[in-house]
C-alpha cells in the first residue's frame, strides 16, 4: 500500500468476499440481501441491526467459541500433546512461549503459543529452526491459544492480539481493532497471515471491528483462514523470517 492509502481504498481482491462495504455489495456482512433504504423503514432497518448485534454478541459469539472448542476438543487434544511433545525434543524447556498480549479495550492478557524458537540472543531468523518454520506453517503453535479462548481473554474469531508496545503507535483508525474481542483467526489472516502489510492488516482489523457480528461472517472468517493455512500462504512476510515489528506512523514508508 502507499503511504496515502485508507481502509477503504484496500483493494477488492484483498478482502474475503463478503466483508466489503454493504454499501457496495447491497448486502449484509453474512451476504444476505438488503432491502433498498427507500423500500424500508429506517427505524426497523436500525431495530433489526441492533437485534442483531445485540443477540450474537452478547450469547452467539462466545457460545460459538466455546462450543466449537468442546467438540473439537477430542481431535485437538492429541494433537497437542504430540505437539508438546515434539517440541519438547527439539527445542527443550519450555514448551510453551508466552507473551503479554492487548486484549479487547486494550487489557493486557498472557497470550500462549508453543515455542518455535530456540532460547537466547540473535534475531528471529538466526533462532528460528526448520522444525519451527513447519509448526508456524502448520499453525499448530496457536493451539494452545484455545485455552485463551476457554478462558474468555480471547475469541475463535477476531483481530489477532498484539504486543502491549504497539499500544500507543495506532492512529484512532487503528486503535479501532480493539474495540471487539481479539481472536486467533482474522480478516488480515484471511487475507495472507504474515504476508499482508501492516497497514492492510491493521485496516483490516478496524473493518471487521467495525461491522455488526455475525455468525455468517465469523465461520467464512475460519474457513477462508483454514483455506489460506492449507495452502501454505503468508507464513512470513517477504524478507523476513516471521513478520517484521510494527513501526506505527515510520511504518508508511516500509508498507
Amino acid at each position: 500500500m502507499t503511504a496515502n492509502s485508507t481502509p477503504d481504498a484496500i483493494g477488492a481482491a484483498s478482502i474475503p468476499a463478503g466483508f466489503q462495504s454493504m454499501a457496495e455489495r447491497g448486502s449484509t456482512p453474512d451476504g444476505t440481501s438488503k432491502a433498498p433504504i427507500s423500500a424500508t423503514p429506517p427505524a426497523l432497518l436500525r431495530a433489526a441491526a441492533t437485534a442483531e448485534r445485540g443477540l450474537y454478541a452478547r450469547w452467539g459469539k462466545r457460545g460459538l467459541d466455546i462450543g466449537l472448542v468442546l467438540a473439537l476438543a477430542p481431535l485437538l487434544l492429541p494433537v497437542m500433546l504430540a505437539t508438546a511433545l515434539a517440541v519438547r525434543l527439539a527445542l527443550g524447556a519450555p514448551v510453551f512461549f508466552r507473551q503479554e498480549r492487548a486484549g479487547q479495550h486494550g487489557r493486557p492478557f498472557m497470550l500462549l503459543k508453543f515455542r518455535s524458537m530456540r532460547d537466547g540472543p540473535g534475531e528471529d531468523a538466526e533462532r528460528l529452526t526448520r522444525f519451527g518454520r513447519l509448526l508456524r506453517a502448520s499453525a499448530l503453535d496457536e493451539l494452545p491459544q484455545l485455552l485463551n479462548v476457554l478462558k474468555g481473554e480471547m475469541s475463535l474469531v477476531g483481530p489477532r492480539p498484539l504486543p502491549m508496545a504497539y499500544l500507543p503507535l495506532y492512529t484512532p483508525r487503528q486503535a479501532a481493532r480493539l474495540a471487539v474481542p481479539q481472536g486467533m483467526a482474522g480478516l488480515a489472516q484471511a487475507a495472507g497471515r504474515n504476508a499482508v502489510p501492516w497497514r492492510h492488516r491493521l485496516a483490516l482489523d478496524a473493518l471487521y471491528a467495525s461491522g455488526p457480528p455475525s455468525l455468517g461472517r465469523d465461520l467464512a472468517v475460519i474457513w477462508r483462514c483454514a483455506r489460506v493455512v492449507l495452502g501454505g500462504r503468508g507464513v512470513t512476510a517477504p524478507g523476513h523470517a516471521t513478520m517484521p515489528r510494527f513501526a506505527g506512523r515510520h511504518e508508511s514508508s516500509q508498507s
